[in-house]
């Protein structure tokens, strides 16, 4: 399979997210369905940071194993794999949380007449705004490496599975369309089409880019930094939306949308799983 049709393939994979973002222009009325999605993004959360730990650190393990039956070959394999593992993991939260207390100083240095004015696209002197961008940032990171198996499988020659694959990750980006705009539902304004536009681009876009590159090479090192900045920026994002959780103050809700977003995360996962039996 050529690049172009690997690229295809993960546009259709990564494209699914955009429907999932008009429920960040729900009213502000609707806070129990805001509660509700609030929730149900961090269920799809926790799982998507269960997924992306799982692949990240196989590959580590693999040459720790390895080094360890060989007696004949170098601890450097995982020696190098684990650092990149961690190092991405830290650079990932503390990139994410170091970021996000640099915009909220900037926007109270800014004059509020200025900020109302609704400068940039994002609003990201704005804290849900700003939150959804960040969950925007660790779901791209972590379709970015989806977007690496389903090239890897078409460059390989393994078509059915990389249909599957997409078919999979298609499901799992329409859930995490709402997740990313679930901060923004029900609040005092209403973001507008092109600020949804980029958002599902920096969310969804990563996949093509993953599926070309994977495409053209199969590397562990630049799967696992993907997969541990993924790791540690989602981490960073589940804590920030449990904050929004208790702000909103709906117990039951929070239980059982985490419930329902952790299903969902498994059941699409598990579509993928049965393409490679």
């Amino acid at each position: 399979m050529n690049l172009t049709n690997a690229a295809i393939l993960g546009g259709i994979a990564g494209v699914t997210i955009f429907l999932g973002l008009p429920i960040g222009r729900l009213g502000p009325r609707a806070v129990g369905v805001r509660s509700l999605l609030n929730a149900i993004t961090i269920g799809v959360l926790l799982f998507l940071l269960w997924d992306v730990l799982t692949h990240a650190v196989e590959p580590v393990e693999a040459a720790l194993t390895k080094a360890a039956l060989d007696h004949t070959d170098s601890w450097w394999p995982f020696i190098g794999l684990g650092s990149l593992f961690l190092g991405g993991i830290i650079v990932g939260l503390m990139g994410l949380a170091g970021y996000d207390r640099w915009i909220a100083a900037r926007a109270k240095a800014i004059d509020p007449t200025i900020a109302d004015s609704g400068r940039g696209v994002l609003h990201l002197h704005e804290p849900a705004s700003r939150l959804a961008f960040l969950i925007a940032v660790g779901i791209g990171l972590h379709n970015f490496s989806e977007g690496l198996a389903i090239g890897q499988s078409a460059a390989s020659g393994e078509i059915s599975l990389a249909v599957v694959l997409v078919v999979g990750f298609a499901l799992h980006n329409a859930t995490e369309g709402f997740g990313i705009t679930a901060p923004l539902a029900g609040g005092s304004r209403r973001p507008g089409w092109g600020q949804l536009a980029l958002l599902g681009l920096i969310g969804g876009g990563p996949t093509v880019v993953g599926s070309i590159l994977g495409g053209i090479f199969v590397n562990d090192a630049l799967a696992i930094t993907f997969l541990a900045l993924a790791a540690g920026s989602i981490i960073y994002v589940i804590i920030q939306l449990l904050g929004v959780a208790l702000k909103l103050g709906r117990g039951y809700t929070l239980y059982w949308g985490i419930l329902i977003g952790l299903a969902a995360g498994f059941a699409t996962d598990f579509i993928v799983t049965a393409a490679g039996v």
